[in-house]
């Protein structure tokens, strides 16, 4: 089991009051990224068929919960992992605009994830996704859309700390960026989450760029799947990757806080070249690989953020499960009972 307890924790919200400040987090926040992205709010699945390659393979060894339909002839369908590649067939159907975008609700289960304060069986984020322009495919952009979405957290944190003054903001005026290879060139002796952990130690927020590809030490900063972010085309900077997460430091875990991933989306040539790269070109015969390869989908850019995080963040829990409902390994329950966290 890994938990971390921090020392003396006290809730500063009860949970009458944890329950409704959730509610104004969420409220809040996605009224706020729609506004500021301008982003349509869409209905999303829960789940899609199995073998049409829409849904997601994070670092693609983990289990998908999957199920037989009766009335469709006892096919599969899998429990998404994320929307990241649904949401560009949804761009295509709903004919958004160049510069509009979507976002949607997206919750997962996810039965291989190891539990611990941040992680639990049950993934809830908003994915968003939005149409570009060939033009707009570089890291200035990239980082535009990242300083909109920062200012977007800060924006919301102001207003928990509108309604409850006793959690006060704690969150830089600006993000800082930095590539994983200037990670790895600052702290060469350490691993990518405690290069991230001493960084964002110092700078209070920051955005990792280029997560996928291989660094100069043969090694990844960290896995992602090669058929939706963008993270082997050069940019102007002379790093490979359009994409990275959004990590905040967090004061009561005293550590490094990932709320989001998110990145330009691959194009043809970058999704054939990403397929080679990871031996995986047994899927361009798959539904959504051909739509792109075709040119049926637009360009876009997108990414998913956490909702439970956020709100863990804002209202300064030390327990993902004091923010949402799921089930915990029996030791952690009671960890947690002694140490006056209280998990749903």
């Amino acid at each position: 089991m890994k938990l971390f307890i921090p020392q003396n924790y006290q809730s500063i919200l009860d949970l009458h009051q944890t329950e409704l400040a959730i509610k104004l987090v969420k409220d809040t926040f996605q009224r706020f990224l729609s506004s500021e992205l301008r982003l349509l709010r869409i209905t999303a699945p829960l789940f899609v068929l199995k073998g049409t390659g829409i849904n997601d393979d994070l670092n693609g060894f983990e289990r998908k919960v999957t199920f037989p339909v009766k009335d469709i002839g006892d096919q599969e369908v899998e429990v998404v992992n994320s929307l990241a590649k649904w949401k560009r067939i949804a761009l295509a159907n709903l004919k958004i605009a160049q510069g509009f975008g979507i976002y949607t609700d997206m919750n997962a289960i996810r039965p291989d994830e190891e539990m611990d304060n941040i992680h639990s069986l049950y993934v809830d984020q908003w994915d968003w996704e939005m149409v570009i322009s060939e033009k707009q495919r570089n890291l200035d952009f990239l980082k535009t859309t990242v300083k909109k979405i920062y200012e977007v957290i800060k924006r919301t944190e102001f207003v928990v700390f509108e309604n409850y003054p006793e959690i006060r903001p704690v969150l830089p005026d600006h993000i800082t960026f930095v590539h994983s290879e200037d990670l790895l060139e600052l702290y060469p002796d350490l691993t990518p989450r405690e290069r991230e952990t001493r960084y964002v130690r110092e700078h209070g927020a920051i955005f990792v760029i280029g997560i996928g590809g291989v660094l100069k030490d043969g090694q990844r900063h960290d896995g992602r799947a090669p058929d939706y972010d963008d993270w082997i085309t050069p940019t102007l900077d002379g790093y490979h990757g359009m994409n990275g997460d959004i990590i905040l430091w967090n004061p009561v875990l005293e550590a490094s806080f990932e709320i989001s991933s998110m990145g330009i989306r691959v194009k043809r040539e970058s999704l054939l070249e990403q397929l080679r790269l990871t031996n995986t070109t047994d899927r361009i015969s798959l539904e959504f690989h051909q739509k792109l390869i075709q040119g049926e989908l637009p360009l876009s850019i997108g990414g998913g953020i956490g909702q439970s995080r956020l709100a863990m963040f804002y209202l300064r829990k030390a327990h993902i499960g004091e923010v949402q409902a799921n089930v915990w390994p029996e030791n952690m329950v009671k960890a947690c009972q002694e140490a006056k966290i209280q998990l749903f």
